[in-house]
């Protein structure tokens, strides 16, 4: 077996481990390899299959994670084996850090004005290093400074949409990001569909010529498994998995597939 994580973050997105440091755990709890998917950057890529070199036969699959808007809904698309220096990918993403970073600190302004007083300064500064101030970054500081006790709790009262210190963020369609993807000789899957508020968007996904679903996620019901496996074969889609991981939870290795049983990513490990 080929055991993979396919869908990991490294502190260039929202995650808290450097690319060398996710390396090295994926290895030590016996992986043959992960994808890093960070959201909407692939900075990480090129450090993490520097590290992976000193682990035998340890892969790294190159990845993204775009973060979309369908309706009123944020919807996740992954890339993988997409060629991360593409000129195209990084015109886009160029753009997309821009608008993030100036959204980050929007909400921290937000923030501020409710009262909710947080390190601005020194959060700016750390998030330099990859020009990213994401709500995760921003949650976890909520709860570091203890106005929240839990991601989610921070989600729920200041950062999801409607709530007081949320800011609309740039839009990136679905079909977009599918079509990005496979611009750069990427495979398109659908992200922890079971965290979507409606099932049509998954058909609507699968409309705009989605490759694949992440059948496998840390967060799904052994029923949603199910479900979205089935809709797989119906639909001749490729069935991916992962834990999603961060770093503040030890899941990394909990969500795996076996590449040996994929065909599109047998083919591309070879």
């Amino acid at each position: 077996m080929k055991s993979f994580d396919l869908h990991t973050h490294t502190l260039y997105s929202d995650g808290l481990l450097e690319p060398s440091e996710l390396i090295k755990k994926a290895s030590d709890i016996g992986l043959a390899g992960i994808a890093i998917t960070d959201h909407d950057t692939v900075d990480a890529i090129d450090e993490a299959i520097r590290a992976s070199e000193n682990y035998d036969d340890f892969t790294v699959i190159p990845g993204i994670e775009l973060s979309c808007i369908e309706k009123d809904e944020e919807v996740h698309i992954l890339g993988y084996y997409i060629d991360h220096n593409s000129e195209t990918l990084k015109q886009y993403l160029t753009q997309l850090k821009e608008e993030r970073w100036i959204r980050g600190k929007k909400i921290l302004m937000k923030l501020d004005s409710l009262g909710v007083k947080l390190p601005i300064a020194d959060i700016i500064k750390e998030s330099k290093l990859n020009n990213f101030i994401g709500r995760a970054t921003i949650a976890r500081n909520l709860i570091e400074n203890g106005y929240v006790k839990s991601i989610p709790e921070a989600f729920e009262r200041f950062l999801d949409e409607g709530k007081p210190a949320f800011v609309e963020r740039y839009k990136l369609g679905i079909e977009d990001a599918i079509n990005l993807i496979h611009s750069i000789g990427g495979i398109s899957v659908l992200a922890h569909p079971g965290l979507l508020k409606r099932i049509e968007t998954v058909t609507f996904c699968i409309e705009k010529g989605i490759m694949g679903i992440e059948c496998l996620h840390s967060k799904h019901s052994s029923d949603e498994s199910d479900q979205f496996s089935r809709l797989c074969t119906e639909r001749g889609l490729i069935q991916t998995g992962g834990s999603d991981y961060h770093g503040d939870e030890e899941i990394l290795g909990t969500v795996t597939v076996d590449l040996d049983q994929l065909k599109d990513f047998r083919e591309r490990l070879k």
